[in-house]
C-alpha cells in the first residue's frame, strides 16, 4: 500500500480555501497511485481558532464534507476539521473517508488547556478509540495529545492495528525552554512504531498564526538553513511530518517549518516480520488490565 503525508500551511479559519488545497493534494495523490493521504490536524482550519471556533465548524452531513468524501474515490484520507454534532457539541476532528464513503469522524479524546493551548474552552473530548480496515490493514487514527497517553495508543493494539496516523500542530516553543517539542515528538512516534509494531504516519503543520490576523506575516527567514536560526514563536508550527516503519526507523521525513509531502510503500509482510522476531505483545492480556482498572478505580475485590 502506497501512503502519503501532507504537511499544510492552512489559513486560519478560512475553511474554503484550505478545503480547496486539500482537494487538490488528494487529486494529485490519486495521480501518483497513493492509496492512503493523510493530513495535520484541524488543516481545514488552523489551530488558534479561540472563540471564532462555531464559524469554522462543518458537520458530518454538510455538503464541504460530503464533497471530500467523493474526492476519496480510488483512495483514502484522514483530514483534520472541527466538527459540529446534531446536538451543537464542537470536536476537535479527523475526518475518516474511504473510496467515496464517509467511514466515521474521530473525536480527539484529550485536549489540552495549559501552555498556549486552550482546547478544553471549546471543544468537547471524544468517547472511543476507533480504527477502521483499509487494503488489508487496520488502521488507528490518533490526534496530537492523544499520543502523550500511553492508554490511548494501547486501546489502539488490543483492536488489531496496524498503522497508527497521528495527527498534530505542534509550534515550537509553544510548551517554553525547558524542553525541545521537536524532539519529543521524534521519541513519542518512534517509541509506537517500536514497542507495538505498527507503521506510523505523522502529520504535523507548518506556518505562523497569531490571535490578530489570519496568518502572521513573521514567516521564517529565507536564509534560516539552520533551524537554530528559526525563533521559538510559539505560534510558529515546525512540520517534521515523518512515516515510521513498525522497528522504529523512518521511512522519510519532510522538511521543517515549510509545506511538503511525503510518500511510502508500506508492507504487511514487514508487520508480520516485526511481530515473529520482537513479539512484545504475544502474552499481553487486556482482560488483566481490565481486572485491574476495576480494582484500581472501583476497589473490586478479586475472587481467590
Amino acid at each position: 500500500m502506497k501512503v502519503g503525508v501532507y504537511q499544510t500551511n492552512p489559513v486560519l479559519l478560512d475553511v474554503k480555501s484550505n478545503m480547496e488545497d486539500t482537494l487538490q493534494k488528494i487529486e494529485a495523490a490519486k495521480a501518483e497511485g497513493v492509496d492512503l493521504v493523510v493530513f495535520p490536524e484541524l488543516s481545514l482550519t488552523g489551530y488558534f481558532v479561540r472563540e471564532r471556533y462555531h464559524e469554522a465548524a462543518l458537520r458530518m452531513d454538510s455538503p464541504e464534507i460530503k464533497r471530500l468524501a467523493a474526492a476519496t474515490r480510488g483512495t483514502a484520507a484522514v483530514i483534520g476539521f472541527i466538527e459540529e454534532s446534531k446536538a451543537m457539541n464542537f470536536y476537535n476532528s479527523a475526518l475518516v473517508a474511504v473510496d467515496g464513503e464517509i467511514l466515521f469522524a474521530y473525536r480527539k479524546l484529550n485536549l489540552p488547556n495549559y501552555g498556549v493551548f486552550e482546547e478544553r474552552k471549546i471543544f468537547s473530548s471524544g468517547k472511543q478509540v476507533r480504527v477502521f480496515r483499509h487494503k488489508g490493514l487496520t488502521i488507528a487514527p490518533f490526534i496530537c495529545n492523544d499520543l502523550w497517553h500511553p492508554s490511548l495508543p494501547y486501546l489502539g493494539v488490543t483492536q488489531k492495528a496496524d498503522i497508527f496516523i497521528t495527527m498534530f500542530n505542534s509550534s515550537r516553543g509553544s510548551m517554553g525552554n525547558e524542553f525541545s517539542n521537536i524532539e519529543s515528538w521524534s521519541i513519542i512516534n518512534r517509541f509506537y512504531s517500536r514497542v507495538f509494531g505498527v507503521y506510523n504516519l505523522c502529520a504535523n503543520r507548518v506556518g505562523c498564526e497569531v490571535f490578530e490576523d489570519l496568518r502572521s506575516r513573521d514567516e521564517t527567514p529565507e536564509d534560516a538553513t539552520d533551524t537554530s536560526m528559526v525563533d521559538d514563536n510559539p505560534f510558529r508550527f515546525w512540520g517534521g511530518s515523518e512515516i515510521i516503519n513498525p522497528f522504529g526507523h523512518v521511512i522519510t521525513s519532510a522538511a521543517l517549518f515549510e509545506p511538503d509531502a511525503v510518500f511510502a510503500d508500506i508492507s504487511r509482510d514487514l508487520v508480520r516480520r516485526k511481530r515473529i522476531l520482537l513479539p512484545y505483545l504475544r502474552n499481553d492480556d487486556p482482560y488483566f488490565t481490565h481486572r485491574e482498572l476495576g480494582r484500581i478505580l472501583y476497589g473490586q475485590k478479586l475472587s481467590a
